[in-house]
């Protein structure tokens, strides 16, 4: 238990601060520029109209995201649905840019799933995204579409 512990959480802690420090620190200021970004725009995030379309045996969810000055690549919106019977929970990545818009503060996001369920048991939801930041560990931030 104690070496399964080490390894799954000791080890990989201890190398994502090595890593953090390396360079004079250079991720760390670009984790801290993520999360000053994060901080002075997450309350002004919002979804606008999110549509789903079954055809074929998929569902094709399609979401607006207002992101106002907020970094794309600084969050990921998933299409989420509980787990069943106790199973994991779904959560799908929503890809970005599947419809241009005028409106620069507005994203379209989408994604196509097996229509083995309800749409209407899924949810899309905004979450930070930042590779080298353990989410939600370091950062608890969620946005809901409903």
């Amino acid at each position: 238990t104690v070496r399964e512990y080490t390894e799954k959480h000791y080890l990989p802690a201890a190398a994502a601060y090595r890593a953090r420090i390396a360079d004079q620190g250079a991720l760390a200021a670009r984790m801290r520029d993520w999360q000053r970004q994060l901080e002075a725009n997450w309350h002004v995030l919002r979804f606008g109209e999110v549509k789903v379309e079954t055809q074929e045996g998929r569902h094709m969810f399609e979401a607006q995201v207002y992101l106002n000055n907020l970094d794309p690549a600084a969050v990921r919106v998933e299409l989420y649905a509980d787990g069943i019977e106790g199973g994991a929970p779904e959560r799908h990545e929503m890809g970005s840019a599947c419809q241009w818009t005028d409106t620069p503060e507005m994203h379209v996001f989408c994604v196509s799933v097996a229509a083995d369920r309800p749409a209407s048991d899924y949810t899309a939801r905004v979450i930070p995204s930042f590779a080298d930041i353990a989410i939600p560990l370091e950062n608890t931030r969620i946005l809901w579409q409903k």
